[in-house]
């Protein structure tokens, strides 16, 4: 097992989830959110471009249940979230990736113990190509052919749309490449389970936000890119992904997620600054609970995303010292 702070994203399978109906209902064992006494104050997220969208609806219900709570929510990349929490410059550091060593290191240096990253939703990273491109699938081999300047899964680069089989207008054409900036943690995701862990072509067009990726790739019938499933409009496609060469190519969907068979897959988690045996005060206590309730939780089927099951809530909210 990994470092405890995130057992529950790697130690938990996807197909703990499986008795859901997703993207239409939430685990009816979790339970519905009431307001308690005493909360007040500011509550600041800063992290995940990805959970901007999320963060900024489960903050404003939030506030519907507490006058006395102020919040404010910043997408500046994921790399952003953790040296906001040990500069105290944040009560929450939303995050669509592990963290990574380093980031680890600097808060126990500065506090003497790990951060506590929950596990919140589920994600799928999806390939898009525009809405009126022919191709329906993509290996990984591929893709890090396309993405990669170092090809780390074996295969030659793919410059042309003729190359992944395509003819007519797409022939000969050169495929433009879009993506996220080094902050994100899409970017990186992407970069470990796509790339191999290696470098992305120079010719990648770096995007400051999903919805820009999005956006770049709806307005041009010869792009690629990646970006979250939650993010997907009418005017891109989602390509279904093969994890090997020849292998079956699978839908991101809900269903995929869960059983384990998409291969990219993920858990967007909160990062937060939690002294083991400690309280929470309030204000991050409720809102734990309150993301972790049918209400949190149907926010998040709202924005796109995949619910957690009962159980995976429980065992968050006890990694806070909440029952």
């Amino acid at each position: 097992m990994r470092l405890s702070y995130i057992a529950i994203g790697l130690v938990l399978s996807f197909t703990a989830c499986s008795n859901l109906v997703v993207g239409q209902t939430v685990d009816s064992k979790l339970p519905s959110y009431k307001a308690v006494p005493g909360p007040s104050g500011q509550l600041k997220s800063v992290g995940s471009d990805t959970m901007n969208t999320l963060m900024l609806q489960w903050t404003e219900k939030f506030k519907t249940y507490y006058r006395g709570v102020r919040t404010e929510v910043e997408g500046q990349g994921s790399s952003k979230a953790m040296p906001a929490l040990i500069e105290g410059a944040a009560s929450f550091g939303p995050m669509s990736r592990d963290a990574k060593s380093n980031e680890i290191a600097d808060f126990e240096k500065k506090f003497g113990y790990k951060p506590t990253l929950l596990p919140t939703s589920i994600d799928l990273l999806a390939i898009y190509v525009h809405r009126d491109c022919p191709l329906d699938s993509i290996s990984m081999e591929q893709a890090d052919a396309i993405f990669s300047s170092t090809r780390k899964l074996g295969g030659e680069a793919i410059v042309t749309w003729e190359q992944l089989g395509l003819k007519g207008e797409y022939e000969e054409r050169p495929i433009a490449i879009f993506g996220r900036n080094a902050a994100s943690g899409t970017y990186g995701f992407f970069k470990e389970k796509v790339l191999g862990n290696g470098d992305f072509l120079e010719t990648v067009n770096e995007q400051p936000g999903s919805t820009a990726v999005i956006s770049s790739i709806g307005e041009n019938k010869f792009a690629i890119g990646y970006s979250g499933i939650g993010y997907k409009t009418a005017a891109v496609k989602a390509l279904k992904i093969a994890a090997k060469k020849g292998g079956e190519a699978i839908e991101p969907s809900g269903d995929n997620a869960y059983n384990g068979t998409y291969p990219l897959a993920r858990y967007l988690f909160l990062a937060t600054n939690y002294k083991p045996t400690s309280k929470l005060e309030p204000l991050r206590r409720e809102f734990i609970r309150f993301i972790y309730s049918k209400e949190g939780q149907e926010l998040a089927v709202k924005d796109g995303y995949f619910p957690v099951d009962a159980t995976i809530a429980a065992k968050a909210l006890k990694m806070v010292g909440i029952q």
